[in-house]
């Protein structure tokens, strides 16, 4: 079972990140909405959704089983893909984005905790942040490859780029049945409330576990929304069909980060990865705004390297704070945060981008994201 949910993940992960569409996702949401504001929204709307069913799919998860949970949760993004596929409408798009998000919430706590409960089941949990760096970068592989074929199907018609995305997740549900379920779940029988509410009480009673999800919730509200976002940015600078090879730099260097990270952070403190990440991101990102060259999508894309690596830091440090039996319960506690962040900041950011215009609208967003890098400090320090 060790080697076959390992290689099923990897194969999972990589059919995520196939999607065609993802560096062009705000320019064809902009385009069949009518704005930019509109445009966000649709991220926002996919993360109000995530955080509503986040808790529900969490504790689904621990009391069902991760295959299961799995499976539910790609043929909600199935689904969610048709609906953007056909996009003759904003309520379209909103109802793809409902249901994305719900594939998210049922992902979302649910995968790493099925990665480290089948390495439980053979007493290899020490592998865990090699197996998650491993496994997580053939997603940035799927996206490399998709970005190119994408940005060059873009110039023909963006609807073909969105029915090929159907076609690859159509192939992902169909390996989402191969997974078999771990044994090392511990099925809870407790009272769902209860369950819940214990999950709360280690988040309160633990400082250090507080400060990584807050640092994680900020992060996806702030980093990662305008990593979405810096498309509609790319796009003043270069050409549609271009954006697919700025996507390539960006996800090759996070590929490879994902997949050495388990050798590097046996050489270096997981806490000195994430403040290192934080900050480079932000410093690099604030040169490529405030002066914008032709380079600026390749100099921007050149810090994923450390993002990888940062990632699964971020990962192991809060799996090592999680009780065993609440894994993917607490996962989602943390994925809700964030998912209230992204959904207010979308409105926040597009708003501002058809103001201010895309370049000023990430300048602030990457200001904004020092919040993360100071919380990361403090862990750093042992404060917490």
């Amino acid at each position: 079972m060790y080697h076959r949910n390992i290689r099923l993940l990897s194969i999972f992960n990589f059919l995520i990140g196939f999607t065609f569409f993802a560096p062009l996702a705000i320019i064809y949401f902009a385009k069949v909405s009518g704005s930019y504001t509109l445009g966000t929204s649709i991220f926002g709307i996919m993360m109000l959704s995530a955080a509503i069913f986040e808790v529900p799919t969490g504790i689904l998860s621990d009391k069902v089983g991760r295959r299961y949970t799995i499976i539910l949760g790609s043929w909600a993004r199935v689904i969610a893909f048709i609906f953007y596929a056909i996009g003759i409408s904003y309520w379209f798009l909103v109802g793809g984005a409902i249901l994305e998000g719900l594939s998210r919430a049922f992902y979302s706590g649910n995968n790493e905790a099925l990665l480290y409960d089948t390495l439980a089941d053979d007493g290899k949990e020490k592998e865990y942040k090699e197996q998650l760096g491993k496994t997580s970068a053939t997603e940035f592989t799927g996206l490399t490859l998709s970005a190119v074929i994408g940005g060059l199907v873009a110039q023909i018609s963006f609807v073909y780029v969105m029915w090929l995305a159907v076609f690859s997740q159509i192939i992902l549900l169909m390996v989402s049945f191969l997974f078999i379920e771990p044994c090392s779940r511990h099925k809870e029988d407790t009272n769902t409330h209860a369950h819940l509410r214990e999950a709360i009480a280690l988040f309160l009673t633990n400082k250090k576990l507080r400060l990584l999800s807050l640092a994680t919730m900020l992060d996806n509200s702030l980093s990662e929304l305008a990593y979405q976002f810096r498309g509609a940015f790319f796009i003043t600078l270069w050409p549609v069909w271009a954006l697919g090879f700025a996507s390539v730099v960006s996800n090759m260097c996070a590929s490879m980060g994902l997949y050495f990270s388990g050798k590097i952070l046996n050489k270096m403190k997981a806490e000195i990865a994430v403040l290192l990440r934080s900050a480079s991101d932000k410093v690099i990102n604030i040169i490529s705004l405030v002066f914008p060259t032709i380079l600026s999508p390749v100099i921007m894309s050149s810090t994923s390297f450390l993002y990888g690596v940062g990632l699964v830091a971020e990962s192991e440090l809060r799996q090592k704070e999680f009780a065993n039996h609440q894994r993917a319960t607490m996962g989602s506690l943390i994925s809700f945060g964030r998912s209230i962040g992204v959904m207010f900041m979308s409105l926040v950011l597009g708003k501002t981008a058809d103001v201010f215009g895309p370049r000023l609208a990430l300048l602030m967003m990457t200001i904004l994201a020092f919040s993360v890098t100071y919380i990361y400090g403090i862990i750093y320090k042992n404060k917490a």
